[in-house]
């Protein structure tokens, strides 16, 4: 009996032979110098200030790589990528301009998968596959690359120890997002498992509400629609939870989530056996939460004017900088150096309304301060351009960028 091909997670020992490759369309000299500069750079009118944490986290730069040598080890196959390898156009278009073919990842579910031939090589992205996906890729025999980000593993052997312990997983996560998809289809595996995603603390109180007897069981269903386990039943699923969440959330709102939950069984069954009905391990990701305290600290330092929030219109990490921003500056989200229209106008994605917009007379005449930091899919080779892009705007050459950073 033929057996399929192993599925390989641990590289292909090539590194040396795409660094080049990788240096020349993900990293910035700017950016070299200004984290050698006490993450500032001044010239004219335009002063900016770089957060000590951006871009690009191990379990992206490790997934990008992967990808890079997977092209190098099966040149020649016909090589898949299974949803996005992380949430950054210019990543994801790089690689397509190397032939790789990208599919739906939100429809991995549903997806056919009978045009994989046993020859070919289908990539999974950081952000992992449902369980279903992955079983009907075995099947076809082809060969697979998983290159899941470690952080999410954790989430996973988290809510499995909650499925097979009879707890319902309740997540923190926006759905659908690949992430948390692939997040309850590891709970799916078990017939009896139960979960439910909620998306941020007011949910999380209406879950409290209920276990306090304030609202109905047909309140709970009505409110989360479509995020729940077939055959979830508020009365009978909600008397023993887990908690969880997508590694991209923010990290303080987790936690209140996670207490106003314990909170509500401590307030119903008292303090001592409040452990037998609620269990909760924090799995934001630690690069996730450096990036969101880097921003924090960013505001609390300088007295900027905007701040600027470079990522993936889709990337949930990036999202969470914009909304902690946005709280105490002026804030825009944007992709590219190309949003970056003209000095009357800048193409970004607004929060909470999600909805990418022209904004007009947004960067002032005179002197500006303005923070910058970049989701952890952001290479650094795109926070150079930005920074380039808005120094042009403030009439500031490139050559004078150049000039300095080349000098050190």
């Amino acid at each position: 009996m033929t057996r399929a091909p192993a599925i390989h997670r641990k590289g292909f020992g090539l590194k040396e032979h795409i660094e080049d490759d990788l240096a020349q369309k993900y990293h910035s000299h700017t950016l070299a110098y200004l984290l050698s500069h006490g993450n500032e750079l001044h010239l004219g009118d335009l002063h900016i200030f770089l957060a000590n944490k951006f871009g690009f986290c191990y379990g992206v730069e490790r997934a990008t790589e992967y990808a890079y040598e997977t092209l190098q080890h099966f040149a020649g196959r016909k090589i898949y990528l299974l949803g996005e390898i992380v949430h950054n156009p210019y990543v994801n278009n790089q690689l397509r301009q190397k032939g790789v073919v990208i599919l739906n990842g939100l429809q991995q579910k549903q997806m056919d998968y009978s045009f994989i031939r046993p020859q070919d090589v289908v990539i999974l992205p950081a952000f992992g596959v449902t369980h279903t996906a992955l079983n009907r890729l075995q099947q076809r025999k082809c060969e697979i690359v998983d290159t899941t980000c470690g952080s999410v593993l954790t989430v996973w052997k988290r809510v499995e120890y909650y499925a097979q312990n009879g707890f319902t997983t309740i997540i923190h996560g926006k759905y659908p997002h690949e992430e948390t998809i692939a997040v309850c289809s590891q709970i799916s595996k078990y017939p009896a498992a139960k979960y439910l995603v909620i998306k941020n603390a007011t949910e999380g109180m209406s879950i409290a509400d209920f276990i306090g007897g304030n609202i109905s069981k047909k309140e709970i269903l009505r409110q989360f629609t479509g995020r729940y386990t077939t055959g979830f039943n508020p009365e009978n699923d909600l008397q023993k939870i887990g908690f969880a969440n997508q590694t991209t959330m923010l990290g303080g709102e987790s936690r209140q989530i996670a207490e106003i939950v314990r909170e509500a069984f401590a307030a119903r069954y008292g303090e001592e056996q409040t452990e037998r009905h609620f269990r909760s391990f924090d799995t934001v990701c630690s690069a996730t939460q450096d990036r969101q305290d880097a921003v924090r600290d960013l505001l609390a330092a300088g007295d900027l004017d905007m701040m600027m929030i470079i990522g993936g219109f889709n990337s949930s990490n990036t999202a969470q900088l914009m909304q902690i921003a946005s709280e105490s500056v002026s804030s825009f989200h944007i992709q590219d150096p190309g949003d970056l229209i003209s000095k009357q106008e800048i193409r970004h994605q607004t929060f909470p309304a999600m909805k990418v917009r022209i904004t007009d007379n947004w960067l002032p005449d005179g002197a500006v301060k303005i923070g910058i930091t970049a989701g952890a899919s952001t290479p650094t080779r795109k926070i150079g351009q930005v920074l380039y892009r808005l120094f042009e705007l403030k009439n500031i050459p490139a050559h004078q960028i150049k000039r300095i950073v080349n000098a050190t």
